[in-house]
């Protein structure tokens, strides 16, 4: 009965801590202390749930059933798994560079942030152990409502626009698209659970699969798929330490989404052998493509990772759409590898925020020489997400590559080159520039590294980067169980 306990503790822990946040707001460090040692509690839960699921086993337990034969259950399995291990193992070292950033920023609504961000982990935590498409719905809407205060934060004009973007696209599409194909699925197989083979397999074929798919693909808006993705350079108004949730738990809630009803829903089979899903393929290459494009003209260092962010994305559902073993297994470990490099380059853009208070590429020169390490970890992290080696994310593109061959697809594989060089063209010159661009002498003086608290963090994400090029077994066993 262990493993339903810890299921359950997966929400109970950080509604708990939103709540002892709450109470604890007058007191700054028992505040923070709470906060770190709910991160801690649901990473170790998280932990105590890997070794069963990668065992084979799939423990479940049924929270509720507001209508007959709809339960709000959770269940944990390899896909699942592999997106709550990242999420709750970055959220504690995510807690840490928030308070040396809002310390040293001087954010008005610390316990307000600190109480909606555990919010928040509890959404993305019902998201990654969803055992239905009704859960799964549940838990994707409260995490957008969760994480619009964060978007918000600031209180400024520009951040109520951006959290009315935010909420406008992720609502439009979730009730015009998402939930319209729930109910359609409902009506063709007359279940909503998630199933290995697919609930779908055998009960629809044609043209059908194509559009169904396709009403999933839009519909979870926080994939960002184009046109839908204006909601997340929008996003990018809220402070930098939500980078766990616009980096790793919203955006990859959404690819997260996409993959899981890929493979439980439709079932690789019926994808695989149905050419009316074709279309999203390039769909996928033209949002990876496009954004990147749209990256390298941007010179505000947020709103170029954040496009960077929308193309990295489209590699997710490339991968689910192309529906081979190859392309599954890319697709999930990229979720991982793409974590990991991207919050390390939003940590970096923060700490030369708060220390350089510098937003803009062009006035990064010299920087490096003023904040190495910083400058040092933003370029081994692009390394990482360009897919370069001796980076985690060489792995994740690799298979993705194979995938694309696999189907017989070179014109994809075309795509995932050109892009590799996109990746480098946007992100490598920018520590280039730091460290060997002229320096704006006047405004550099006094400028040394960010607090150790955000220093710390950053180097732990960094060091993941590193980590996962030499030991990516974990995750590649995970997504391999997707396909056995």
């Amino acid at each position: 009965m262990r493993a339903p306990s810890d299921l359950s503790l997966v929400l109970l822990l950080p509604l708990v801590g939103a709540l002892l946040v709450a109470l604890t707001g007058r007191r700054p460090n028992l505040r923070e202390a709470v906060s770190i040692l709910t991160a801690i509690g649901l990473f170790a839960c998280v932990a105590t749930l890997l070794p069963t699921v990668m065992a084979g086993e799939q423990p479940r337990v049924v929270l509720a059933e507001p209508l007959p034969g709809l339960p709000i259950a959770l269940g944990a399995e390899p896909l699942g798994m592999l997106f709550a291990v990242i999420a709750s193992f970055l959220w504690p070292v995510t807690t840490v560079y928030a308070i040396g950033y809002l310390r040293r920023h001087g954010e008005a609504n610390q316990t307000r942030f600190y109480a909606f961000f555990a919010l928040s982990m509890a959404s993305a935590m019902g998201v990654a152990f969803a055992d239905n498409l009704f859960t799964l719905f549940v838990f994707y809407e409260a995490l957008t409502l969760t994480t619009y205060p964060l978007v918000t934060h600031a209180g400024t004009d520009k951040a109520r626009r951006g959290g009315r973007v935010y909420l406008r696209v992720l609502m439009a599409t979730s009730m015009g698209f998402l939930l319209l194909a729930i109910v359609w699925t409902w009506t063709i197989a007359g279940s909503l659970d998630f199933r290995a083979g697919g609930i779908l397999a055998g009960k629809i074929s044609g043209p059908v699969v194509g559009l169904l798919y396709g009403l999933y693909v839009f519909g979870i808006g926080k994939a960002a798929v184009m046109p839908f993705h204006r909601w997340l350079p929008a996003a990018m108004v809220a402070p930098t330490p939500s980078a766990l949730l616009h980096a790793v738990a919203v955006v990859k809630a959404g690819v997260f989404s996409i993959l899981k009803v890929t493979v439980y829903v439709f079932g690789t089979d019926l994808l695989a052998t149905n050419t009316a899903t074709a279309w999203l393929l390039y769909v996928a290459a033209a949002t990876i493509l496009l954004a990147s494009l749209v990256a390298m003209t941007q010179d505000n260092l947020k709103a170029r990772l954040a496009y960077s962010t929308v193309s990295q994305l489209a590699y997710v559902v490339l991968g689910a759409v192309l529906a081979n073993a190859a392309g599954i297994i890319g697709g999930a470990m990229h979720i991982a590898m793409h974590a990991f490099g991207k919050i390390t380059l939003f940590f970096c853009a923060g700490a030369i925020l708060i220390t350089a208070h510098k937003a803009e590429v062009s006035q990064m020169g010299g920087l490096g020489r003023r904040m190495p390490i910083t400058m040092a970890a933003f370029l081994l992290a692009s390394l990482s997400v360009a897919g370069l080696p001796p980076m985690g994310g060489v792995w994740s593109k690799w298979y993705l590559a194979l995938g694309t061959l696999d189907a017989g697809h070179l014109g994809l594989l075309a795509v995932l080159m050109v892009s590799t060089l996109l990746n480098v063209a946007y992100l490598v010159p920018i520590p280039v520039k730091a460290f060997l661009g002229n320096a704006e002498l006047e405004d550099s003086r006094g400028i040394r590294e960010a607090p150790p608290a955000c220093l710390m963090a950053i180097l732990v994400t960094t060091a993941g980067c590193l980590f996962l090029f030499v030991y990516p077994e974990p995750f590649h066993r995970l997504a391999s169980l997707l396909v056995q």
